[in-house]
């Protein structure tokens, strides 16, 4: 069991009706990629050719900070607000999206971009898989 499912079953209250698993899962995800990002661009600074790489750590850099706000969104189930949450969602598919397909194009080249990519698809499913049972 995770810390994650510690602290949600944990939680004095009901979530809203939101499933447990997925909830869990996307808040993993979210953690894992900021934290896989934020390696991936440190990998990427200390490359030899880092100036053609400088569009993969912005777009791992924003894709930190989406993560990090998302999972942290997600942890916090008092007066639940289904907006926010299905923005922020959308928002960190889309980063993750445009991360994985970035990290993508240098995985070849680099395990770190490989790494990465995996993790990104794996946050954006779980952001879409959390979206689709908030419907």
């Amino acid at each position: 069991m995770t810390y994650v499912q510690s602290m949600l079953d944990a939680y004095p209250k009901d979530v809203a009706g939101i499933d447990k698993a997925k909830l869990v899962e996307c808040i993993q995800a979210c953690f894992d990629c900021a934290q896989t990002c934020t390696a991936c661009a440190d990998a990427c600074l200390n490359e030899d050719m880092v100036a053609e790489l400088t569009k993969c750590i912005r777009t791992n850099l924003d894709c930190v900070d989406i993560c990090a706000a998302t999972g942290k969104i997600l942890s916090r189930h008092g007066n639940y607000n289904a907006g926010i949450t299905r923005a922020v969602l959308e928002a960190c598919r889309t980063a993750c999206q445009a991360c994985a397909e970035e990290c993508g194009q240098h995985a070849s080249m680099h395990r770190h971009c490989e790494v990465c990519a995996e993790a990104c698809r794996r946050c954006e499913q779980a952001c879409a898989d959390l979206l689709a049972s908030l419907d």
